[in-house]
């Protein structure tokens, strides 16, 4: 006797498709491979998690930096806002000499002069004085050029 028992029928047919002895794989190489993937799938899950955290600071640096620049702006804006309202620029015009002007008068096309020409009020002339009035090419600090 060979030590098994000796199996019948159904069992017989199923012991005859499992191979047994020496001929059945070895279980090492096996247990190393599951072992290789499951270590490397937590190595890339760490990579993984290290790259989102990277990026989450990131995010955070450029949430930051965009709130500053969003403050910044809306100063800016304040500025811009209070140099231009009307008492501001008037100051400002007055300041520089400016007063406000009278009716206008207009040119037609053909040379003739639609409404009443008349200095601005608050302007003051002497007798046989008129004001300066530079043409542009005075305003400028060198001779323009001729086009030669």
């Amino acid at each position: 006797m060979s030590g098994k028992p000796e199996l019948k029928g159904r069992a017989a047919r199923l012991a005859r498709l499992l191979p047994t002895g020496p001929g059945q794989a070895a279980r090492t190489p096996f247990v190393l491979l599951v072992v290789l993937l499951l270590g490397g799938g937590l190595i890339c899950l760490l990579v993984l998690n290290s790259a989102l955290s990277e990026g989450a600071f990131k995010l955070d640096d450029l949430q930051r930096e965009t709130k500053n620049l969003t403050d910044e702006e809306q100063a800016l804006q304040r500025d811009i806002d209070a140099y231009s309202a009307p008492d501001a620029l008037q100051r400002r015009a007055r300041e520089l000499g400016m007063v406000p002007g009278g009716d206008p008068a207009f040119l037609e096309p053909d040379g003739t002069v639609k409404g009443v020409p008349s200095p601005a009020p608050g302007v003051r002339q002497s007798a046989g004085h008129t004001p300066l009035v530079l043409a542009p090419e005075a305003m400028t600090d060198g001779p323009t050029p001729t086009g030669r």
